[in-house]
């Protein structure tokens, strides 16, 4: 069996390609899908690539995550920066999870430099563009791998 990994990204990420090119590149989610599916495959997990513009969503798919335990790549977007109900739904999985942004979040304005969201992942990845996806992808399952949730306590079932 496959192990499952939930790529999630959050509002306004079916945007890109036409929203602010000249930060977020003019890529588009579904070519970064491909991609995902792609690496994926040469994996040989189980990939669910998802998009919402909805908090309550995302909130939703990392509880589908718990239940099945996958790993999660998590583009939390505008809600890495004031949502409780997503940080706390994170704080509930004991399988991997990687936090990814496209920008390099600690190089923009105030608003948009702090992640609430970091303080209970495993791992972030900020400024690589489309190509921190891959590297966000293969964290995860390198973590997976080696059993290497890193410094967060796994909560009891």
């Amino acid at each position: 069996m496959k192990p499952p990994l939930h790529v999630l990204n959050g509002p306004n990420l079916n945007m890109l390609g036409v929203r602010e090119p000249h930060l977020y590149g003019t890529t588009t989610l579904a070519e970064i899908e491909g991609e995902c599916t792609r690496i994926a495959d040469e994996l040989d997990v189980d990939l669910r690539f998802r998009q919402s513009n909805a908090e309550h969503q995302l909130i939703e798919w990392v509880h589908e995550a718990y239940r099945t335990d996958a790993a999660v790549v998590l583009n939390p977007a505008g809600l890495s920066f004031r949502s409780v109900p997503l940080l706390d739904s994170v704080k509930i999985l004991r399988t991997p999870v990687v936090e990814l942004h496209l920008t390099n979040i600690h190089r923009r304005d105030d608003l948009h430099r702090h992640s609430i969201i970091s303080s209970v992942v495993d791992a972030v990845i900020a400024g690589a563009g489309p190509f921190g996806y891959e590297l966000a992808i293969r964290a995860a399952h390198r973590m997976l791998a080696t059993d290497a949730v890193a410094h967060r306590p796994i909560p009891a079932r």
